[in-house]
């Protein structure tokens, strides 16, 4: 398990499976369970697995198949990234037909800003991470922009001035996008990948019109 614990509460916004949405969050865990996991109520381990680490406080936790200890942190400029990059026998397109198997693979990715965002901007970073990590994926040649079960958990601090913006072009996004990219490009050279037959890019099926 990976597992952040700060001395004061910071602005999140999360994907995950306990905790998510936008708030102050004090905690923050990404922890390894097994390949065949199939509990239909995750957030109830994640709050097993933070009572456990006696965390207190509101926190927010994700889960994936792949050992964490294969995590990739890379920072640019202040803006600190760990992605776990998972992606097993499942990769997929985000605008794909749905049909396929699930099989284990995630890749949870979790951010620190050293600077304030406007709930608006941090909705507009967790675009920018989503892109970052398809960059990155299609670059290594992988048949997907991402898995399924993807997370993200972005943080900032709570105080000082605000960021208005958090695109890719923007001052604190653009360091989140390379860090993302980074950290996932890494992963991906030292997580196993072991799809078989690749999905097809449904953007290469679908009728062109004029």
């Amino acid at each position: 398990m990976l597992l952040w614990r700060t001395d004061r509460p910071w602005l999140a916004i999360s994907s995950a499976v306990h905790g998510g949405g936008i708030g102050e969050r004090e905690w923050v865990l990404n922890a390894t369970v097994p390949q065949d996991y199939d509990r239909d109520d995750p957030a109830a381990d994640v709050l097993d697995l933070a009572a456990a680490c006696g965390l207190v406080g509101n926190g927010t936790g994700v889960l994936t198949a792949l050992d964490v200890r294969q995590e990739v942190t890379r920072t640019d400029r202040g803006v600190a990234v760990t992605a776990t990059t998972g992606i097993g026998a499942h990769p997929t397109w985000a605008a794909g037909d749905g049909t396929l198997a699930w099989r284990p693979g995630t890749i949870n990715v979790v951010g620190w800003f050293p600077e304030r965002l406007t709930p608006a901007a941090l909705v507009n970073a967790v675009a920018t991470a989503a892109e970052a990590k398809a960059q990155a994926l299609v670059e290594a040649g992988v048949p997907g922009t991402g898995t399924p079960t993807d997370a993200t958990v972005l943080l900032c601090p709570t105080t000082g001035p605000a960021e208005e913006y958090g695109g890719p072009r923007s001052v604190l996004g653009a360091r989140l996008a390379r860090a993302v990219h980074a950290a996932v490009r890494a992963g991906l050279r030292t997580s196993p990948m072991t799809w078989s037959t690749p999905p097809t890019d449904p953007g290469r099926s679908v009728p062109r019109t004029t």
